[in-house]
């Protein structure tokens, strides 16, 4: 059943909700007439409730558990925590005891207001959307009921720039790697050469890498999720890439090679830890946080040097298409609008190529 919101000539808001088309193409509506678009959305939104879903009784909570149920079956163990975290946390908090039925549009947009409020950025609450959109679509097909979040128009993904290194503080880290090489030196090395993620690095072992061919194979990360058991609070795993583009090779330079020979370890050993045991992303973080310290420069997370080597990448010529696979992306958009960023200086520089005289 559709349905469409107009303003009349005489002050008044219709309302038309489709009932049906006839064999012959002509179309049957229901009309609702109202003196504020409210009353008429509230009066539509009644009718079509009733119609798809008057016996629907059960709770937000109760949906979601049996949702969750058939989707973590096929979904990786941290994707069911991060979903399970996400649902605690913010949807069953705010509709978890509410009948999924009497949950409106406006109590969705309430709701995004609410956690833009408490701070929450655009992308995360996209994301709680997402998670959200995809148990009241389980709904609609269990028990035949109106899904409100159809109409919803999700908070635009705000992208801002991640502080990263520029050229002379890239240049100050490499020295200091070149002068301190340890294990924690090889983990922003490695990423300043691969782009690998701090989970794909933590996960690495010496099978990994064959010198010879100097190559790299990404097959796996590590994360700590939360324990679902009760044994404790969190539990670190060791699980498949983010995505199925994550799996991938890549070719190692010169400099890397003689690093990484230094340190050579058995191919059971993780290459970060020189242990069977790997060492966790927040070790490598810490770890990372102190080199940064100690080359007297500024404080930014492990993942900028993702950013720095994508962008490094772009400047020496690569195509966007080779550098989304070396990255393990699934679409170049992500590599565009995430990784690579351009400098003041390059953009003057773009400009003067134009060489427009006047």
């Amino acid at each position: 059943m559709k349905f469409n919101i107009y303003y009349r000539k005489d002050g008044r808001w219709e309302g038309r909700l489709l009932k049906e088309t006839r064999p012959n193409g002509k179309r049957s509506y229901k009309y609702i007439f109202g003196k504020t678009r409210a009353q008429v959305e509230k009066r539509m939104e009644d009718i079509m409730r009733e119609s798809f879903c008057g016996s629907c009784r059960n709770t937000f909570s109760e949906v979601f558990t049996a949702w969750f149920a058939q989707a973590r079956r096929r979904i990786k163990e941290s994707t069911a925590a991060n979903y399970a975290m996400k649902a605690e946390k913010h949807l069953l908090a705010a509709f978890g005891r509410r009948v999924i039925s009497d949950i409106t549009e406006n109590d969705i947009y309430k709701f995004i207001e609410t956690k833009k409020a408490d701070g929450l950025s655009n992308r995360y609450i996209a994301d709680i959307l997402a998670l959200m959109k995809s148990v009241f679509k389980y709904a609609a097909r269990q028990y035949n009921m109106l899904d409100p979040t159809v109409g919803v128009s999700v908070p635009h993904r705000s992208f801002g720039d991640i502080r990263t290194l520029d050229a002379q503080e890239q240049e100050t880290l490499r020295r200091y790697i070149s002068l301190n090489r340890t294990r924690s030196s090889l983990g922003a090395a490695l990423a300043l050469s691969t782009g690998l993620r701090i989970g794909e690095l933590c996960a690495l072992q010496w099978k990994d890498i064959d010198l010879e061919k100097r190559i790299l194979t990404v097959s796996k990360t590590i994360q700590r999720v939360k324990d679902k058991s009760g044994e404790r609070k969190t539990k670190l795993i060791i699980t498949e890439p983010k995505s199925f583009a994550s799996n991938r090779s890549i070719p190692l330079t010169d400099s890397i090679i003689e690093f990484l020979s230094a340190m050579k370890g058995d191919s059971r050993e993780y290459v970060l830890s020189g242990r069977l045991r790997p060492i966790e992303p927040r070790t490598m973080q810490y770890r990372f946080s102190n080199i940064l310290k100690n080359a007297n420069l500024p404080s930014v997370h492990f993942h900028s040097l993702r950013h720095v080597f994508a962008s490094n990448c772009i400047k020496t010529g690569c195509d966007v298409k080779a550098l989304a696979e070396l990255l393990g992306h699934s679409r170049v958009e992500i590599t565009m609008n995430l990784y690579i960023h351009s400098s003041f200086e390059q953009k003057r520089g773009y400009l003067e190529c134009l060489k427009l005289e006047f």
